[in-house]
C-alpha cells in the first residue's frame, strides 16, 4: 500500500471532504499509473488543509466527457454545478 500525494484546488476539495464528491478524475498519466487499490492518496488544497482518502476502485475512459456520461454531476462534483461547469474545469 502506497500514500499519493495530489493537489486539489476549491470548492473540489471541500466536495471531497464533505463526502459531495466521490469519484476523482484524472488523466491516466504516469504518476497515476502507480495507484492501486487500497493505496491512500492525500489531498492538499494548501499547506494547512489535506485529507487522506482510501481509493476503493479505479475506472479507466478513453475522454472525461465518456466519463461524464456515466455518472451523475451529484458524484463527480456539485449537485449545484452542471456538467458543462465541470468539462470547463478539466
Amino acid at each position: 500500500m502506497r500514500t499519493h500525494k495530489m493537489h486539489l484546488k476549491e470548492p473540489y476539495f471541500s466536495y471531497i471532504k464533505d463526502g459531495t464528491k466521490r469519484i476523482e478524475l484524472r488523466l491516466f498519466d504516469e504518476k497515476r499509473r502507480r495507484i492501486d487499490l487500497g493505496d491512500l492518496i492525500e489531498f492538499s488544497e494548501s499547506n494547512d488543509k489535506s485529507i487522506q482518502v482510501r481509493v476503493v476502485g479505479l475506472l479507466h475512459y478513453d475522454s472525461f466527457v465518456d466519463l461524464c456520461k456515466d455518472f451523475d454531476i451529484a458524484i463527480l462534483a456539485d449537485k449545484a454545478a452542471t456538467k458543462d461547469d465541470l468539462m470547463a474545469t478539466l
